[in-house]
Formats: structure tokens, C-alpha cells, sequence
């Protein structure tokens, strides 16, 4: 009993600096956040006492309800196509022997994103939806000159159009993971649909997906989180811009707080925002729960 006592004191010892951080720079911050939330403060002068204003302002704002919108509708860009085109890959890649040259020249071309910088990414793609970018040449080239479009300024294409570079950025990210989950499948699995007369479809619908469960779910909501708290891409691509079509609330908080000095009503806004994460994080976690 003593020996267990002295390694759970061991083991206390260890969490505690990660444990003083998080509380630091995660939890100290909402929790400063929930407060400032109640009261009008433009971040110099006095805060005044404002109740429950500012969130009964987040739902009446049509600025700040659209940011929210763009924001779901960027989970399907960001985590719903990523995680599915994540399990198709993985499975067909599996099939090829992880030493062969085509096997790793595939995972690394699509898990290449991963390691560039967002910054980089967010130019990268502006430059190719620009008028004279790569895409539009490639359309006229190919007969389709009457497509082409400042992507970005268009009022339809242009949150579609950052959705699909989440797509790019996310699919290598589920690849990974769904490629080390694969590894500890039991062969046996497979080899029993085959018996059965099941071909690689059935494999992948009885088999692969299900034993997949855990890693689905991890890969679920790391890319839900980075759809609802994206800032980085569309502050460098459009600035959510046109007209508002590319506001996402990240982007509307950052205006609350640095451009219009509302630090109460960005606050609330960032309250609500992660609340709703942690709505579709419970949602993930109770579909995808392990039987």
C-alpha cells in the first residue's frame, strides 16, 4: 500500500506542470472570458454591468448568426468530406505494402499539408483562385473559359471555396490516423469476409469502419474543432469578405475586440462558440461511443 501511495505521488508530480499550464492558458482565460461577457467594456475605460445582453446581441446580430452558419457549414468541408475521403484512402492504401515505394510516396503526398505553415497555405491558395491564378488557366485550357471567376470574390463560391482547401488540409490528418489504426485490425477479419464471398467493399462496411471506432471519433472532433475555430485561412484569404459571405466567428470576435472595442459582446460570442463545440463534441462521443 505505501509503494502504491508513493507512485501516486510520483505520477501527481508529473501532471502537475502540464496541469498548472492548461489552468493558466486555457481555463483562467474562458473562465475571464464568461465574466467579461456580462458587462459593456471597450477595454480601457470602466466595464458596466450589461446581464445577459450581449448573448440575447449574438442571436440577434445577423452579422454574428451568419459567422455561425459559415462556421457549420464548414464542418462538412472540414470534417465530414475529410474523414470520409480519410477511410476510402486508408483502406486502398492499406492494400499496398506499407515498405513499397508506392505506398509511401502516397502517405507522404497526402500527408504533406500537415507540416505547412497555415499562413503559407491561406497565400498559396489566394494566388491560385486569383483571376490569372492556376485554376482558371487550367479551366480555359480545358475549354472552360466561361467558368472562370475571381473565386474569392464571388459572393457563392468563395466560402465553398476555402472549404475545399480544409478538405486538402484535413484528409492527410485522418489518413494518418486511420492508416495506424489499420495496422491492429486482425487480418483474420478480412480473410473471413472472403471466406464469406464479401469483396473489398463489404470489408471496408464490416470491418475496417467499425474496428476504426476510436480513431473515427478522435479524427471527428479534432476537425470539428478546427471548422468552428478557424481564423487563420479566411483572415488571409478573404478577411470575410465578400460582403460578409466568409465570416466565420473566430474572424467576427477578432473585429468585436480589436476593431470595434466591444470586448464584452466578443466574449460572448466566444462563450457561445464554445459551447457549441462542446455540444458536437458530446454529439461525437455518443454516436461514435466504443460498444
Amino acid at each position: 500500500m505505501k509503494k502504491g501511495r508513493n507512485s501516486s505521488s510520483e505520477a501527481i508530480l508529473f501532471v502537475i506542470p502540464a496541469l498548472s499550464l492548461y489552468l493558466l492558458f486555457v481555463i483562467a482565460p474562458w473562465i475571464s472570458a464568461i465574466s467579461f461577457s456580462f458587462f459593456n467594456w471597450d477595454g480601457i475605460g470602466a466595464a458596466v454591468w450589461n446581464g445577459f445582453n450581449n448573448y440575447s446581441e449574438v442571436f440577434r446580430d445577423p452579422e454574428q448568426i451568419n459567422s455561425i452558419k459559415h462556421s457549420l457549414v464548414l464542418i462538412g468541408f472540414f470534417s465530414v468530406v475529410p474523414v470520409t475521403l480519410g477511410l476510402i484512402l486508408a483502406h486502398l492504401i492499406s492494400n499496398l505494402e506499407t515498405t513499397s515505394l508506392v505506398g509511401r510516396i502516397s502517405r507522404v503526398i497526402i500527408f504533406l499539408p500537415q507540416v505547412l505553415p497555415l499562413i503559407a497555405v491561406g497565400i498559396a491558395w489566394k494566388l491560385m483562385y486569383s483571376s490569372q491564378g492556376v485554376l482558371n488557366q487550367f479551366l480555359e485550357n480545358v475549354g472552360l473559359g466561361a467558368r472562370t471567376r475571381g473565386w474569392l470574390g464571388d459572393f457563392y463560391f468563395a466560402l465553398p471555396a476555402i472549404g475545399f482547401v480544409g478538405i486538402w488540409l484535413g484528409t492527410g490528418l485522418c489518413l494518418l490516423l486511420f492508416n495506424s489504426g489499420i495496422q491492429k485490425i486482425d487480418q483474420h477479419l478480412y480473410e473471413a469476409v472472403q471466406l464469406d464471398g464479401g469483396g473489398r467493399i463489404r470489408a471496408f462496411i464490416s470491418v475496417t469502419v467499425p474496428s476504426l471506432r476510436p480513431e473515427i471519433r478522435f479524427a471527428s472532433t479534432i476537425t470539428m474543432i478546427a471548422a468552428l475555430s478557424g481564423f487563420d485561412l479566411v483572415y488571409v484569404m478573404t478577411n470575410g469578405g465578400p460582403g460578409g459571405a466568409t465570416l466565420v466567428p473566430g474572424l467576427e470576435v477578432f473585429r468585436l475586440a480589436f476593431s470595434y472595442n466591444r470586448f464584452g459582446q466578443a466574449c460572448a460570442l466566444a462563450v457561445v462558440l464554445s459551447l457549441i463545440t462542446f455540444l458536437f463534441i458530446l454529439i461525437i462521443n455518443r454516436v461514435l461511443k466504443d460498444d
